[in-house]
């Protein structure tokens, strides 16, 4: 995949939709791609084509770890800067990348809801 910011962009949507229960909107402002999970936020696709990036939920020690590898990888824009990281265009990202940082983050998203609320979650039987 090329470090292009468009490329990255279109992997991590594409990686998002494939996920059960995604839905998105533009609930914050016209620039800013929201994917949720239940109602909570995983992905963030930055639509403005100046600030091409990515902003995914991370653990925090993994975050650090990528911040270190990756240039192009920084402590999320707009949300706490401990448990989100933003990904841009730039050396080594890679769509495999981007696609595990999207499914990483729907998994920490997916893993704290309640069982009840997690995609394919069957009603109880009472």
């Amino acid at each position: 995949m090329s470090a292009a910011g468009d490329r990255l962009q279109d992997a991590a949507r594409a990686a998002a939709l494939a996920l059960p229960g995604t839905d998105h909107g533009y609930p914050f402002t016209e620039h800013l791609d929201v994917y949720k999970v239940a109602g909570k936020v995983f992905l963030i696709v930055t639509d403005d084509p100046d600030d091409q990036i990515i902003t995914v939920k991370c653990e925090p020690e993994h975050a650090r770890a990528q911040e270190r590898g990756y240039a192009s990888i920084t402590p999320g824009r707009y949300l706490d800067k401990r448990h989100w990281i933003s990904l841009g265009p730039g050396p080594g990202i890679t769509k495999r990348l981007v696609t595990d940082a999207v499914e990483n983050s729907y998994d920490l998203v997916v893993e704290r809801l309640p069982r009840r609320d997690r995609p394919g979650a069957r009603p109880v039987q009472r």
